[in-house]
């Protein structure tokens, strides 16, 4: 299964990068990047190889592993974490355990710290790679998780792979982290996430860019949940009705007194999307549970809603009901900033290097991130997808990547990582 991603060699000449002059240099990246291209998408067919379903240990072991030696194999000092205990930041639907994070660190001869992040596991289930196997049509590449997020495991590997070539280490530290729990909104690894983003200068997410737009991205939405549980009393619906509380009841009165409380201009959305009650048709529901969907532009606007929210449910239509409401931050926002607007100008320069167009997007689209969590404690620069391009995330059956956009990416992958480095990228 494994890949020769560390096993060919290049003339050594190569490897004089740093006494170049800008112009070879940047053949000498190109020309790295091609010959990088077969052996990445080996990288790319061994890891889709391996099924990592976010509740899948034993997938996420093999992965984690697998990327492990890969990191080791390049030098990094190698620590896989178990997210356990107060760590982990408890939903309804976070499982019991939780795939491992992966942690390599590159000590370099300069000051600035970079993060490169990507994430493990996907939304499939186990047992559906058989039917869907890697596969390469043209110029496109098709796998379970391919695009979201594989490819960016791939393309991290590679980039530091490339690096190493170079001889190149006027970073700093170079920190890459792998998380196995993005797809169920990172609950063991958002802390560390929160607390590396806060203590490197840069963090590249390497989330797929779309297909039809070479683009970075600089926003995307918040994402949380509210869970609304009524418990009244049940009772005979026939003969005793007036004995019981009837928690169906109060759950539509506070559906209906808190349905408005979004903010659609100002991208703060509350949509309740299910509802359940009762267990039989004669019988006083006793429990009613509602749940809702939220997005939100701004990290602030997550506690102007919940604040309102708990202000309305304390009207109540039946005073013998208990309300009992929980918000899940399930992910925050990733908010446009000043230095991601500068370091993302610097991309686009970086770009047109090789002849291309950069496009940057500052208008939240798709579905979180974990470069929001990065985010969240630093103004420092946090850019997301910095990997291929692709399509289909979660479609089960039509997800792929762009061949043709592993050179360039890796280029700019590369040479970002270089100005940050040396300080000629500016924020």
């Amino acid at each position: 299964m494994f890949s020769k991603l560390f096993h060919f060699s290049i003339p050594l000449a190569l490897a004089a990068s740093l006494a170049l002059p800008a112009h070879a240099q940047t053949d000498q990246i190109k020309a790295l990047a091609a010959r990088h291209k077969q052996p990445l998408l080996d990288t790319l067919k061994d890891i889709v190889s391996i099924e990592t379903g976010s509740r899948d240990i034993e997938g996420l072991d093999k992965s984690a592993a697998y990327v492990a030696d890969k990191l080791k194999a390049l030098g990094g000092e190698v620590e896989v974490i178990d997210p356990q205990g107060d760590d982990v930041y408890k939903m309804e639907d976070t499982p019991a355990r939780l795939g491992k994070i992966v942690r390599a660190t590159f000590k370099g001869t300069g000051t600035k710290k970079i993060m490169l992040i990507a994430h493990q596991d996907t939304v499939y289930q186990k047992g559906m790679l058989a039917k869907q196997p890697f596969q390469i049509n043209g110029d496109r590449a098709y796998g379970l998780g391919i695009a979201d997020d594989k490819q960016g495991l791939a393309v991290v590997l590679h980039t530091v792979a490339i690096l190493k070539e170079l001889n190149y280490r006027e970073y700093g530290t170079l920190t890459v982290l792998f998380n196995g729990d993005e797809e169920i909104s990172s609950p063991g690894s958002r802390a560390l996430l929160v607390k590396l983003g806060k203590e490197h200068d840069a963090t590249l997410s390497f989330e797929a860019a779309r297909s039809d737009s070479d683009r970075l991205s600089l926003a995307t939405a918040g994402i949380a949940a509210v869970i609304l549980k009524v418990h009244g009393k049940a009772s005979h619906a026939g003969s005793a009705p007036e004995r019981g509380t009837n928690a169906l009841i109060e759950l539509a009165h506070q559906l209906l007194q808190t349905k408005d409380l979004q903010d659609p201009e100002n991208g703060i959305k509350m949509n309740w999307t299910t509802a359940m009650s009762g267990s039989t048709r004669n019988t006083i529901p006793a429990l009613a549970i509602a749940t809702a969907d939220v997005r939100v532009l701004k990290v602030i606007d997550y506690e102007k809603l919940e604040k309102a929210l708990r202000e309305k449910i304390k009207t109540q239509l039946d005073p013998k009901a208990k309300v009992d409401l929980t918000f899940e931050r399930r992910r925050p926002p990733l908010e446009p900033t000043d230095a991601s607007r500068a370091l993302s100008k610097h991309a686009q320069s970086v770009y047109q290097e090789i002849g291309k167009t950069l496009e940057v997007s500052d208008e939240a689209e798709g579905g979180g991130t974990d470069a929001a969590f990065a985010a969240l404690e630093t103004k420092n620069p946090v850019i997301e997808r910095f990997g291929l391009r692709g399509f289909g995330a979660h479609s089960a059956d039509a997800e792929y990547v762009l061949i043709d956009s592993i050179e360039p990416r890796l280029y700019l992958a590369i040479r970002m990582i270089q100005d940050i480095a040396s300080g000629k990228a500016k924020w």
